[in-house]
């Protein structure tokens, strides 16, 4: 498969990805939040009514469906250091490109769940001025997530002196 170009890939940009036990994160999450309910259902159908296996199926098809796509979600994350900003680009269906102006960040957030620490795992967060900023990097490897949190922060730090 090629790899997209134009808005969402500008020319000169070499993306890091993230690690791919991240699948495995959100493959784990989508398991417990559809599974579980799935075998409440089933359980409901089998001592109540019947009916209730049809939202059990439709919710199973909702799981298989979302598990289809998750590998690739994950794959078409990436993050890219430029001179003076963060590029952040996310989503295969929907898709997004942020960019994070260095002077513009005012902290950095690490930061990794149970699950994730478990799986070797870490986010970064950036918090700017502005609050629609969805500036998250999930899936990182914990040494990676704690060199960008320096780098972040040192070239932020540098940015604001330049004003």
């Amino acid at each position: 498969m090629t790899e997209p170009t134009g808005l969402f890939d500008p020319d000169g940009i070499v993306w890091q990805r993230v690690s791919g036990r991240l699948v495995t994160a959100r493959l784990i999450s989508l398991g417990i939040g559809i599974g579980l309910p799935v075998v409440v259902l089933a359980v409901l159908a089998v001592l109540l009514t019947p009916w209730l296996w049809l939202p059990a199926a439709v919710l199973l098809v909702i799981g298989v469906a979302c598990a289809s796509v998750i590998a690739r979600q994950v794959h078409a994350i990436g993050y890219a250091e430029r001179a003076d900003d963060l590029l952040i680009r996310k989503g295969v269906l929907f898709r997004s490109l942020v960019v994070v102006p260095y002077g513009r960040m005012q902290f950095v957030d690490v930061s990794a769940g149970p699950l994730a620490r478990a799986l070797g795992i870490a986010s970064v967060q950036l918090h700017t001025a502005s609050p629609t900023t969805d500036a998250s990097i999930d899936g990182l490897e914990p040494g990676e997530a704690a060199r960008l949190r320096d780098r972040l922060a040192s070239r932020g730090e540098a940015q604001l002196a330049g004003l």
